[in-house]
């Protein structure tokens, strides 16, 4: 559907150490985490923000978690089968983009989990993605009555999806696909609002409708999911249905072939 005239699009982010194996989807599949790039919530630390619960939760479905402070090159990222990007402050370099894309290109599998999103303005163009200058706003669904902090309910089949009839955000970017290769996986009411003048109201100038917060898709034989929000899988937020979510998460990104050739 077609977003609120007005609406400024940028872009963002998301998301670990050797270990694990299995009962689901491929044994042994090894599933990367950026920390090169600003994160300051990481899956080494037990802190609320942190992503320990989901790095194990990754483990128990026979995943192996591997972090890194490099920079993102093809020879690099070929020692992988899926890449995590979550909460990044500092932009991935051009040549690093296209090495991520031609990771995905060549059979590997991407999640990126948004803070902010300038860092990752032209990674998520490269994907034919977009993020909104703002947060959303719910009006239904809320969380402790926070409109920041809501229940997303309308999601589209796939399989980060099966078996979910919910999963929770915590402050959360609106996202669209902008070409035919990806689409919304999830979204929310349609009363829900960007804050487009950042002055706190709620005010005629700002944008009311349903906004994406999941964007699914595809790039050459691999494929990408991004989350416009990096709380979700945090310590703190990790209840029983964004701990569901985390695992079809671990179950899908186990599917990536990006250890398949270098790339640039």
């Amino acid at each position: 559907m077609g977003w609120t005239k007005g609406v400024i699009f940028w872009a963002l982010i998301l998301g670990s150490v050797f270990c694990g194996q299995g009962a689901w989807g491929r044994e042994g599949a090894t599933v990367l985490f950026d920390q090169g790039h600003g994160q300051p919530f990481r899956v080494e630390q037990s802190g609320p923000l942190q992503l320990s619960n989901l790095a194990d939760l990754f483990r128990e479905e026979g995943v192996r978690v591997a972090t890194t402070s490099e920079s993102l090159s093809g020879p690099f990222l070929s020692k992988a089968d899926a890449l995590v990007i979550s909460g990044s402050f500092v932009p991935l370099s051009p040549p690093e983009v296209e090495a991520v894309a031609a990771f995905v290109e060549r059979g590997g599998r991407l999640c990126v989990m948004l803070h902010i999103g300038p860092p990752l303005n032209t990674l998520l163009d490269r994907l034919g993605v977009a993020a909104s200058n703002g947060v959303i706003r719910e009006r239904e669904n809320l969380i402790g009555g926070e409109a920041l902090n809501f229940r997303v309910t309308r999601l589209e089949s796939h399989g980060l999806s099966a078996g979910l009839e919910e999963f929770h955000l915590y402050g959360a970017w609106a996202l669209t696909n902008l070409g035919d290769n990806a689409y919304v996986l999830a979204r929310t009411g349609p009363e829900a609002w960007v804050d487009l003048n950042r002055d706190e109201q709620f005010g005629g100038r700002d944008a009311v409708q349903s906004f994406g917060v999941a964007v699914a898709g595809e790039l050459g034989k691999g494929a990408f999911v991004v989350f416009g929000d990096d709380a979700l899988f945090q310590n703190r937020f990790l209840g029983k249905e964004n701990r569901a979510l985390g695992r079809n998460l671990a179950r899908w990104l186990a599917e990536g072939r990006g250890g398949a050739g270098s790339g640039p």
